[in-house]
C-alpha cells in the first residue's frame, strides 16, 4: 500500500475505534438512543472512508499494473468481487448481506 494511503487508513481506522469505543461506554450506560445512532454513523463514516482509500491504493497499484501486464479480464472480474464489499457501490442491504454469507 502507498504510504500516503496507508497513513491516512490507519488514522481512519484508529478514529473509528475511538468512537466505537465511546459507542460502547454509552451503552453501557443506557445513553439516548439517537445520540448512539449518531455514533454509530460516526463509526460507519470512517470505515467507509477508509475502505474507499484502500480501494483507490488498490486501483493505482495492482489494478494498473495488471492492466499494463495484459491481465484485463482477471483484473475487471477482482475488481467487481472487491466492489461487493463497498457500501456505496452496492447498497446497504446488499453489503450487509454479502458480508453475512462470507464465511
Amino acid at each position: 500500500m502507498k504510504e500516503n494511503y496507508r497513513k491516512d487508513v490507519v488514522n481512519r481506522l484508529r478514529s473509528a475505534r475511538g468512537h466505537l469505543d465511546a459507542v460502547l461506554r454509552m451503552v453501557d450506560e443506557d445513553a439516548y438512543c439517537p445520540d448512539v445512532m449518531k455514533q454509530l454513523s460516526a463509526v460507519q463514516g470512517q470505515l467507509e472512508r477508509a475502505n474507499r482509500l484502500v480501494l483507490r491504493n488498490h486501483l493505482e497499484t495492482c489494478v494498473a499494473t495488471a492492466m499494463v501486464a495484459g491481465r484485463t479480464d482477471e483484473i475487471v472480474d477482482e475488481l467487481i468481487e472487491a466492489l461487493r464489499f463497498d457500501r456505496l457501490t452496492t447498497g446497504p442491504d446488499h453489503a450487509a448481506a454479502s458480508a453475512a454469507s462470507s464465511p
